[in-house]
C-alpha cells in the first residue's frame, strides 16, 4: 500500500524523518518494500485560470484563453479531450515557456494559427500520476492566478508498505498512523469527524431477511451478507474536479484522480479504511435501495466500466426500489412474474458500482452508501467474476464492522465543504458482530514469548492500541477495539504485545532441542530424495519442475486418465484439474526442446489418479545420450537408456531388474515391443520404455522417446559388508534356444533357481536366429559365472551345468549344441 510521508506526519505530528522509518516498520511487522522521492513540479509550471474555451474550426483543438496573473492574459492551443467547454474559473497547470519538463524545454508555439503560449498539461507530463487522458484540472479559487504549482504541490516522499493478509486496519492513513503512534507513544491527531446525523434519512433500505450457505451445508455457518448499511444524501453539487490537496493524496497513493465525487469516494477509504458508494439520486428510484441475494441464475449485470457479468443466487447486489420491498431477488421475480431488469441494479455489493446509477459529470445530487459486507461471499463473488477491485481487496480483508457511520459522516462533510447541501439524517439499518472478550495472564503470554514482560505494561501496549483492558494482578481481560477484527484469541495478544514492546529484546539463548521417538528416523525419505536428485544430476540429467495441472485434452493426448480432482477457478483452459500420470509433464517439457539434439530431464511429483494420491520420479531421454565431439558419442537408443537406469541403481546401490510386459500388461503410454517392468530391490516400482509413436505423433516429437516412471521412495534394502572373494570364478557359456516369445528375464530365472549357490551371476551375451535352429525360435546365449570359498574345479562345476541344462530340456527347450 502506497502513502505519502506528508499525510501520516499530519496525523502523528512526531513522527521522526523519512530515513528512520524503515526499522520503525519492519518491528511493527509492516516492512516497507520501498521508498519514493517525488519531487514538486518544476518552478515554471503555473496555476492559471480558465477565461474561455473556443473549439478551432476544422480541427479537434480547443482555444483556452486564460488568466496567468502577473503575466497577463495568455493563449493556448490544446487537444485534451476534456478542454472542450471548460467552464471559466477552472485552474489547470500550465507549463509556462523557458521550463524545462521531461528532458524539453518548452516555449511559444504556433498550433493552427494560434500562438500557444508553453502548454497545459496532464498529470502523467507532470510526473505527478499515471493519467495522460486529460488536462490536469482544479476547481476555481484554488490559488491565485499564476501562482507556481509547487507551492501547493510540494516535494513529498511515497512509502511502499508490505501489508499481510491479516492487517486490514493498516490499509488506511488512519490505521498506519494508530500503529505508528502506539508504537512510538505519539499523539495521534484523528481527522476530521464531518457532520453527525440527526434524524431519520431520506432513503429507506432493506437488508436480506433471509442468509446463505455458501456451500449448501447444513451445518455452516447462516450468512447474511450485509450487516451495517448507512445512506445519506448530499444535494446541489456542480461535479467537477476535486480540489488540488485531495487530488495531490489521491495521486500519491497510487490511484488515478477522476472528478470531485469519485475522488471523495476514494479519498475517504484511503483515509480510513472504509469503501464507500454513491449513486445519482436520479436513477435510486422511489428513494429506496434493496440489498438482495438471488438474482435468477443467467441474469447479467454491466457494470460502471462497461463490463457485462452473469450473477447468481449467491451474490449480494445493491437495488434501487423499483420493485416491491422483498428479502430477496427471486422473490420480486414471483411477484412480479418476471426476471427483474438488469437497469435496477446500482452494483455488485462491496465490488464495483453498476452502469445504472453511475454518478456523471451533471450529477448534482448524490445517495451515499456506506456498508460492512460479508468478506466470505465478496471474496466468493469477486473471484468468480474476475473483479479484483481496492475496495473489495479491502473488504475481503476485514473492514471495521463500526465504521460506516463515520465514514459516511466524512464523506458527506467533504461533499458538503465542496458545495453541497447535506441533509441531516441518516439511514443506519443491520446489527453487526465485533470483537469480544479475551482471557489471559500476563504468565502466559510471557511464556509464549519466551521474554519478560511487566504485566502493566502490556496492559499499556494494549491500551495504546485501542483495546479495553480490565483485570487486577497479572489477569487480563481485553476486548479489542473494532477495527482489529484479527484479535480474537488470547496469542493474538501476545503478538500484539511482541510488536511493540520489540522483537528486538527477545533474549539470545540456544533452543532445547527435543526429539520425539516418533520423529527418529523421519529424515529418511527426505534424504533418499535428495540422493536420487543428486544422483540423476550426476548422469547428466537436468530436473524440471512442471505444472501439477493438466486438462482432458491433454491427458487424451498422453492416454493416461483423465483428471478427477477438478479446480473449481482454472487459470487457463489447459490447466484445469490435477494430473494422474508424471510422464505427459515431461513430454510436454521435450516438446518445447524437440529441434535440440539432446533431452535427458527427470522431475519427482505429485500425481493425483482415482487410486489416490501418490509421488513419482520419471526420466526421458531423447537424442543422443553423449554427444559426438572429438570422439564418438553414444547413441540415444533403449540399450543406452536401460542402461543409466542400470547405472542410478548401481550408484543408489541397488539391484535392477527389466521383466517384459506383453498384452494388456504394456502401458497405455509405450511402445508394445520396447516395454518393461522395472523390479527394485526386488519390487515393482513403475515401467520403463519408448513412447508410443501415435502420443509421440499427438505432441509432434519425431524420433525415439524413451521413458522411466517409478513410484517413490524407492524400496530399500538392507546393507551387508563383506569382504571380496580371493577365489577365481569359473565361467561356462550357454545357449538356450527356445520359442520367440520367451523373454530373457525367464530364461535367467530359471538358471538362477537351479544353479546354487554357486552361481554368482548370470549375463546375456548373444542372440541368434536362423533356419539351423528352427523357425520361431532363437537362441540366446549366456555367460554363467561361477564362485567358491577356493578355486572350482570341473568336477565340481559340471554337475551344477548338468542340473541346469536338465531343468532347460524339462521347460521344453533346448540346448545349442557347439
Amino acid at each position: 500500500m502506497k502513502i505519502p510521508y506528508s499525510w501520516l506526519k499530519e496525523l502523528v505530528p512526531g513522527l521522526p524523518v523519512v530515513s528512520e522509518l524503515e526499522p520503525i516498520f519492519a518491528q511493527l511487522g509492516l516492512p516497507l518494500e520501498g521508498v519514493e522521492e517525488v519531487p514538486a513540479p518544476p518552478a515554471g509550471v503555473l496555476l492559471v485560470a480558465v477565461k474561455a474555451a473556443e473549439a478551432m474550426p476544422g480541427t479537434q483543438l480547443t482555444k483556452l484563453t486564460l488568466d496567468a496573473g502577473e503575466h497577463g492574459e495568455k493563449v493556448i492551443a490544446s487537444g485534451a479531450g476534456n478542454a472542450v467547454g471548460l467552464p471559466a474559473g477552472t485552474m489547470l497547470a500550465l507549463v509556462s515557456p523557458g521550463t524545462e519538463l521531461g528532458g524539453l524545454t518548452y516555449g511559444v508555439r504556433a498550433l493552427q494559427g494560434v500562438e500557444s503560449w508553453g502548454m497545459a498539461a496532464s498529470a502523467k507530463e507532470l510526473g505527478l500520476g499515471e493519467s495522460s487522458a486529460g488536462l490536469m484540472l482544479f476547481p476555481a479559487g484554488t490559488a491565485k492566478p499564476g501562482t507556481p504549482m509547487r507551492e501547493l504541490w510540494a516535494a513529498d516522499h511515497v512509502l511502499d508498505v508490505e501489508v499481510t493478509p491479516n492487517r486490514a486496519d493498516v490499509l488506511s492513513a488512519l490505521g498506519l498512523a494508530r500503529d505508528l503512534a502506539a508504537f512510538l507513544k505519539l499523539e495521534l491527531v484523528q481527522p476530521p469527524a464531518g457532520p453527525q446525523a440527526v434524524g431519520e434519512g431520506e432513503i429507506r433500505v432493506s437488508l436480506p431477511e433471509k442468509g446463505i450457505r455458501i456451500e449448501r451445508d447444513p451445518t455452516q455457518k447462516l450468512r447474511f451478507g450485509c450487516d451495517r448499511f448507512v445512506a445519506r444524501t448530499v444535494n446541489g453539487l456542480r461535479n467537477g474536479p476535486a480540489p488540488l490537496w485531495m487530488q495531490r493524496r489521491v495521486s500519491l497513493s497510487g490511484m488515478r484522480s477522476i472528478d470531485l465525487i469519485v475522488d471523495t469516494s476514494n479519498y475517504v477509504m484511503l483515509e480510513l479504511g472504509q469503501p464507500t458508494a454513491l449513486y445519482d439520486r436520479r436513477d435510486v428510484r422511489g428513494d429506496q435501495i434493496l440489498v438482495a441475494f438471488g438474482l435468477r441464475q443467467g441474469e447479467r449485470v454491466r457494470d460502471l466500466m462497461g463490463g457485462d457479468h452473469e450473477v447468481g443466487p449467491e451474490d449480494l447486489l445493491i437495488l434501487d426500489g423499483a420493485q416491491p420491498e422483498v428479502s430477496t431477488v427471486a422473490e420480486a421475480f414471483e411477484t412480479a412474474g418476471q426476471p427483474r431488469p438488469g437497469d435496477t441494479v446500482l452494483g455488485i455489493a462491496g465490488i464495483m458500482g453498476g452502469d445504472h446509477g453511475h454518478v456523471r459529470a451533471d450529477t448534482t445530487d448524490v445517495v451515499v452508501e456506506v456498508a460492512h459486507f460479508d468478506p466470505v461471499l465478496l471474496r466468493r463473488t469477486s473471484t468468480r467474476l474476475g473483479l479484483k477491485t481496492d475496495a473489495v481487496y479491502r473488504y475481503e480483508r476485514g473492514v471495521d464492522p463500526l465504521l460506516p457511520e463515520r465514514a459516511a459522516a466524512r464523506l458527506v462533510g467533504l461533499l458538503g465543504d465542496a458545495g453541497g447541501q447535506v441533509h441531516p439524517g441518516a439511514t443506519v439499518v443491520g446489527d453487526p458482530e465485533i470483537p469480544g472478550r479475551i482471557e489471559a495472564t500476563g504468565e502466559q503470554i510471557r511464556a509464549l514469548l519466551g521474554m519478560p514482560v511487566d504485566t502493566d505494561e502490556m496492559r499499556g501496549i494494549l491500551t495504546r492500541l485501542g483495546c479495553v483492558v480490565e483485570g487486577e494482578g497479572d489477569t487480563l481481560s481485553v476486548v479489542p477495539p473494532s477495527w482489529r477484527v484479527d484479535m480474537a484469541i488470547w496469542q493474538d495478544l501476545a503478538e500484539e504485545v511482541a510488536r511493540l514492546h520489540g522483537f528486538v529484546h527477545l533474549p539470545e539463548s540456544l533452543p532445547t532441542l527435543r526429539v520425539h521417538e516418533s520423529n527418529i528416523g523421519a529424515e529418511r525419505e527426505g534424504v533418499a530424495r535428495a540422493t536420487l536428485r543428486r544422483t540423476l544430476a550426476g548422469l547428466g540429467a537436468q530436473e524440471v519442475v512442471t505444472y501439477t495441472f493438466t486438462s482432458d485434452d491433454e491427458a487424451g493426448k498422453a492416454r493416461t486418465e483423465r483428471p478427477g480432482v477438478r479446480l473449481r477457478n482454472p487459470l487457463t483452459a489447459d490447466r484445469t484439474g490435477l494430473r494422474t500420470a508424471l510422464y505427459p509433464s515431461l513430454v510436454k517439457a521435450a516438446q518445447a526442446h524437440a529441434k535440440g539434439d539432446r533431452v535427458l530431464i527427470f522431475e519427482m511429483g505429485r500425481i493425483f489418479p482415482a487410486s489416490g494420491e501418490t509421488e513419482r520420479v520419471g526420466l526421458l531421454m531423447r537424442g543422443p545420450l553423449a554427444p559426438r565431439t572429438d570422439q564418438a558419442g553414444i547413441a540415444g537408443d533403449f540399450r543406452a537408456f536401460k542402461g543409466l537406469v542400470e547405472s542410478l541403481a548401481g550408484t543408489l546401490g541397488a539391484s535392477f531388474e527389466l521383466r517384459q510386459l506383453r498384452g494388456d500388461a504394456v502401458p497405455a503410454a509405450l511402445h508394445p515391443g520396447i516395454t518393461g517392468e522395472v523390479v527394485w530391490n526386488g519390487q515393482s516400482v513403475g515401467w520403463l520404455g519408448a513412447l508410443h509413436p501415435e502420443i509421440a505423433q499427438a505432441f509432434g516429437l519425431k524420433g525415439d522417446t524413451f521413458l522411466m516412471e517409478a513410484a517413490l521412495p524407492l524400496p530399500g534394502r538392507e546393507w551387508a559388508f563383506r569382504d571380496p572373494s580371493r577365489a577365481p570364478a569359473a565361467w561356462r557359456d550357454l545357449a538356450v534356444i527356445t520359442p520367440a516369445g520367451v523373454s530373457y528375464g525367464e530364461i535367467a530365472a530359471l538358471l538362477r533357481e537351479y544353479g546354487g549357490t554357486l552361481l554368482e551371476s548370470v549375463e546375456p551375451f548373444d542372440v541368434f536366429t536362423g533356419e539351423q535352429i528352427g523357425t520361431g525360435n532363437r537362441s540366446v546365449a549366456v555367460r554363467l559365472v561361477f564362485r567358491g570359498d577356493k578355486t572350482l574345479t570341473d568336477a565340481e562345476v559340471d554337475p551344477v551345468m548338468d542340473a541346469l541344462m536338465g531343468a532347460v530340456r524339462a521347460q521344453g527347450w533346448n540346448i545349442r549344441e557347439k
